[in-house]
């Protein structure tokens, strides 16, 4: 007999929204009947007409442990995971301190996380200059990949990579088919003295759409020249939706992600001083962000990823307002869903949409599609149930996240986790914690 048996009027699966029964037995969807399944003795969780999809994938996290824990930590990055419905998170290489630049510092990393693991993780390697002798260690550790930037990361420790660094270390990355993820901008403008440093129409100007293509350009070209695998983290040009476009008609083996952010706000809705919205590449105008939406819905746009990147109030100089000054990042992961539903309204997006852009399609950047982002048989058991019609105001109270500095504050939003199940643990139900520490260390294996 299956150790849990789960009902809906509406589970996605096949891409299909249908009637069924999902049997789980050590920790894998081992069957889906339709409908209830007639004598069962066994005891039915039946959630009526709430979504069962499968969970979350986040592959763009930063949660900054060690070093720099006051920012954010594995314990209440992984709690907001859950109550988010995030059942698998790749973190990135970098705010942690030491960067995981180096195997010994991915050692540390993994060290870090002990009895911290409320979802399951697992981590990124990054590519900064000098670092080449260490690809290679790194993945031997489990890497699912590897970030780089091709302008200043914020994080001096994390040092910006030029053409010259990603020749000496694609053909090694391409070699071990994994990706290669890159924050694209190259800052060729000079924007001169911002003398209105609160203004945020003069940070927009100060991160320009150009940037963003230019290094986009370069690495589709890198792309093509080395056979590696080039995705594009948090694109928010749309002046750059026809060179991917191109690119992948070609069948490069590029791939593309956007953020929450830039599809639920627009930058004349930015207040000036507003700097819990600071985020690089900046949030764009309502054109820009439409364009894409439609790039999101006709496949150009692989998926949506949080980029979670928190820190003090301090540091994200709330009461100065200063963007200039302001950390770049923005506190979301346990909006993932939520806010892109809320911003997907009257755009003609179904929840199979929703399920594709965050589970099934970010499955396939780190290589589990063949076990996870799905409800199919033989597919891990991490699953969530949420209420599509159902509206929450965003509180302190009930964010996670272990600084309450987001621009979802006090916005009220659609699409309510009800429960999330880890490997058919229930860990979340209706707002409270069921089981903690039921995350898992995942490596990243041929």
């Amino acid at each position: 007999m299956a150790e849990l048996a789960l009902h809906s009027n509406r589970v996605i699966t096949n891409g299909k929204i249908v009637d069924a029964t999902i049997f789980i037995k050590n920790g894998i969807i081992s069957e889906i009947v339709n409908g209830l399944p007639e004598n069962y003795s066994g005891e039915i969780v039946d959630v009526g007409n709430k979504i069962i999809m499968p969970g979350i994938i986040d592959p763009h996290v930063h949660i900054n442990e060690p070093g720099r824990t006051e920012w954010e930590g594995f314990d209440t990055a992984t709690k907001a995971a859950i109550a988010g419905g995030v059942t698998t998170l790749i973190d990135m290489p970098l705010n942690a301190s030491p960067v995981t630049t180096t195997a010994k510092a991915f050692h540390e990393k993994v060290s870090s996380t002990k009895n911290k693991l409320h979802t399951n993780c697992g981590f990124w390697g990054g590519i900064v200059p000098g670092n080449e002798d260490e690809i290679e260690k790194l993945i031997d550790k489990g890497a699912f990949g590897f970030k780089a930037f091709l302008t200043h990361s914020g994080i001096d420790e994390f040092p910006n990579v030029t053409e010259e660094h990603l020749r000496k270390v694609m053909p090694v990355i391409a070699r071990n088919k994994l990706p290669l993820l890159v924050h694209c901008e190259l800052d060729s403008f000079e924007s001169g003295v911002i003398t209105n440093s609160i203004s945020y129409k003069n940070y927009l100007a100060s991160r320009p759409k150009k940037w963003e293509d230019d290094a986009i350009a370069l690495m589709i070209r890198l792309c093509e020249e080395f056979n590696c695998h080039v995705h594009v983290v948090h694109l928010s040009s749309a002046n750059s939706i026809e060179q991917i476009a191109k690119a992948k008609q070609r069948k490069l083996p590029l791939s593309v992600e956007t953020g929450q952010h830039y599809l639920f706000f627009n930058a004349e809705e930015i207040p000036d001083g507003a700097t819990a919205f600071k985020c690089a590449p900046p949030i764009r105008e309502k054109e820009n962000n439409n364009l894409l939406w439609q790039a999101l819905k006709d496949g150009i746009i692989d998926f949506v990823a949080t980029d979670h990147s928190p820190a003090t109030p301090d540091i994200k100089e709330i009461k100065s307002g200063n963007f200039m000054k302001a950390w770049g990042g923005i506190a979301s992961l346990q909006f993932a869903l939520p806010a892109l539903w809320t911003a997907a309204k009257e755009r003609k997006v179904s929840v199979q949409d929703i399920a594709k852009w965050l589970s099934e399609n970010p499955a396939k950047l780190i290589g589990r599609e063949h076990n996870i982002g799905k409800i199919a048989p033989g597919y891990d058991a991490d699953i969530i149930v949420w209420d599509d019609k159902k509206e929450c105001v965003i509180t302190e109270k009930i964010i996670q996240h272990k600084n309450k500095v987001t621009p979802y504050l006090d916005k009220t939003l659609r699409g309510v986790i009800e429960q999330t199940y880890l490997g058919g643990v229930e860990v979340y139900k209706n707002g409270k914690f069921s089981a903690l520490n039921n995350g898992k260390f995942i490596i990243h294996t041929n």
